[in-house]
């Protein structure tokens, strides 16, 4: 009896010690972590809205925006210029309908609804074939197209409202499409009319 009244009192020692060592590396380690996913994100909003001075929040509402294609609606910004004017939005969505599952991609669409930049966040798409979406070749074709919807095309020689599929590659390309018109679609239904851009 003795004995496993100690080998318990022991257990407890060692589970409490245990557990303040991982809440001290927790404290230590929790503020870092946060501003690195802060410096990232402020780093995919820069590549999708290098106009803008800064970011700030929405004074729009979108909570009855729901996006198609089973596409989530992450963070969504306002892109400002060094007055504070509003020149556009940022904002993440993410597809899970790729070949490999999620695609998270920013996207920043001007206020008059130009979509001035995508690129992609994160992938798991096969190397070779639809990891290509992270090629600047491929994610360039979005920028400066004016359209409520962009559709692609495998037959090259793009129209204007389109993007070039990456070749062998269709579920990557129709994910990538699906996320930024899901976006598209945020900005002129909620955000040009009724929202920040008033």
């Amino acid at each position: 009896m003795k004995l496993i009244i100690k080998n318990t009192l022991i257990l407890l020692i060692i589970t409490l010690v245990a557990g303040l060592a991982l809440a001290a590396v927790h404290d230590v380690t929790e503020k870092p972590i946060e501003k690195a996913q802060d410096d990232a994100k402020l780093a995919a909003y820069r590549k999708v809205f290098p106009e803008a001075d800064s970011f700030g929040e929405l004074d729009a509402d979108t909570s009855a925006y729901k996006p198609e294609d089973s596409v989530k609606l992450g963070e969504v910004k306002t892109a400002l210029d060094k007055d504070k004017n509003v020149i556009g939005w940022v904002m993440t969505l993410t597809s899970p309908k790729g070949y490999g599952g999620d695609i998270k991609i920013a996207i920043g669409v001007k206020s008059n609804g130009t979509l001035n930049a995508m690129t992609v966040l994160e992938m798991s798409e096969t190397a070779g074939l639809g990891a290509k979406c992270t090629s600047e070749e491929y994610q360039s074709q979005f920028s400066g197209i004016r359209a409520v919807k962009i559709n692609y095309t495998k037959k090259g020689e793009p129209d204007e409202d389109e993007i070039e599929a990456i070749s062998g590659a269709t579920y990557t390309t129709k994910a990538t499409v699906q996320a930024v018109n899901a976006g598209l679609k945020l900005a002129y239904d909620h955000l040009m009319e009724g929202g920040s851009a008033k």
